[in-house]
């Protein structure tokens, strides 16, 4: 079995006579390397949610996305996905390059299924893998510790809708995200981003930018 409970598990699992049910799971279902069927299911999402831990030891859940396919399997016991751009404060990267232990909820909102992997994780802005992937920044690569199916009986089920503007396209320009517009940005805002006002409509207040998120609109 792997060790993936400490003395805080055992306590609750044994509170509620679970213990051996975790056990036996841990058994069955905890795996050290991906599978064909797990490389195939995290191969064909086109988002997940990250946990990492910040230096003051709270967690950091983040959302990422990107067009299917966006997180790749390279072996049994890796796996790689982007760092687009996002807004400069680098929340969950930083977190990686000081303690790089990080948890991956892969979820089919349609299905529904979901896995779960834990890892250690790098970050490298000349990794090769960069021209794989249009528009990243920077590539995450994660170490398996383990992966597992969790039971998807609380997943409700939702129906995907259309894709975001904003996963860059090799085909097409990507568009500007608006809260760089935001008057209280705008003397802070890196090189590349000065312009970006003036090129979708002019600068907005916090407040209209609010709005916009209400509409969908941002």
């Amino acid at each position: 079995m792997t060790e993936i409970y400490g003395q805080q598990h055992r306590h609750l699992q044994d509170s509620f006579g679970t213990r051996n049910l975790a056990d036996r799971l841990d058994q069955i279902i905890v795996a050290t390397e991906i599978a064909e069927d797990r490389k195939g299911f995290i191969e064909t999402r086109d988002m997940f949610f990250l946990t990492t831990i910040d230096h003051r030891g709270f967690p950091t859940c983040s959302y990422k996305g990107g067009n299917p396919g966006f997180v790749k399997v390279l072996d049994n016991k890796t796996l790689a996905f982007p760092s687009f751009d996002g807004n400069g404060m680098f929340l969950s990267m930083g977190n990686i390059t000081a303690n790089n232990k990080v948890g991956l909820l892969f979820i089919d909102f349609e299905t529904p299924h979901r896995i779960r992997v834990h890892g250690t994780a790098s970050i490298d802005v000349d990794d090769r893998l960069l021209d794989e992937f249009h528009g990243a920044q920077l590539i995450v690569r994660v170490a398996i510790t383990e992966i597992f199916v969790n039971c998807p009986r609380y997943i409700h089920k939702y129906q995907r809708v259309d894709n975001s503007k904003y996963v860059p396209q090799k085909s097409c320009v990507t568009p500007s995200a608006q809260w760089k517009r935001i008057d209280a940005v705008q003397d802070v805002l890196p090189e590349q981003d000065k312009n970006v006002a003036e090129l979708c409509g002019g600068i907005i207040t916090p407040d209209e930018y609010g709005a916009m998120l209400i509409k969908g609109d941002a």
